[in-house]
């Protein structure tokens, strides 16, 4: 048995269950307050995990927004913001992304074996390369995180990402958000890809909580006995 953290993934989506859309301009899923539930949630993890994919494509901030909840994490003697992770075969990352850029908090990236070599030169200066095998294997960064002091981590797509932590049986709850619209274009990335997942028509998820938030609803899914364990 792996020993690893309590693992959440994070997700919003359209009723079809699309991710984003097919167009540049980064598409938004949810609404202030679920944003702030989504800020309250990243403050009692201990890490935020996202793929590549999803720094190349969203420069995502992957930080703490409220002053108020640094402050408590920091009273806690924590950072103010969760340790930021990420996920490479290839590390072709920009070091200037907000991932690397913003947040005094340290940043982890596992690199496939073979681009640990080009991922020091271009990332060295602005995170932490560590070998996560070839391919990267997510049991190796779950445990690897376990023993640096990762207690609760939060996956924030993208798909890829969501697709691997749960066919892997990595996941202990995931927390789906659906918005009110459809994207309708098979282009637009989605939540999930194929894959052979734990849960189906003899293996039914658990669902644990349904909550209207102004006009998406979030649907909890307990997916290990660990469940709101930490």
């Amino acid at each position: 048995m792996v020993e690893r953290p309590y693992t959440l993934l994070s997700c919003g989506m359209s009723i079809d269950g699309y991710l984003d859309d097919a167009e540049q301009e980064r598409l938004l899923l949810s609404n202030e307050a679920d944003f702030d539930r989504v800020d309250q949630e990243r403050a009692g993890c201990d890490a935020i995990l996202v793929g590549s994919n999803t720094i190349r494509q969203d420069d995502p901030r992957l930080m703490v927004r409220s002053a108020a909840r640094q402050q408590a994490r920091v009273a806690r003697g924590e950072p103010p913001h969760p340790l930021k992770v990420t996920v490479t075969g290839s590390c072709g990352i920009d070091p200037a992304a907000k991932f690397f850029s913003l947040g005094d908090v340290e940043k982890l990236v596992y690199c496939a074996s073979g681009a640990v070599p080009a991922a020091g030169e271009r990332l060295g200066k602005v995170a932490t390369i560590v070998d996560g095998g070839d391919p990267v294997d997510l049991s190796f960064v779950v445990a690897d995180l376990a023993a640096r002091g990762v207690r609760r981590l939060m996956v924030e797509g993208g798909g890829s990402m969501h697709t691997q932590f749960l066919t892997a049986g990595l996941a202990d709850e995931l927390q789906l958000v659906v918005a009110p619209f459809f994207v309708g274009d098979s282009r637009a990335p989605r939540f999930v890809s194929d894959g052979d997942f734990p849960w189906g028509p003899a293996h039914r998820a658990t669902l644990a909580e349904v909550r209207q938030i102004g006009d998406v609803v979030l649907l909890r899914y307990a997916l290990s006995d660990r469940f709101g364990d930490v």
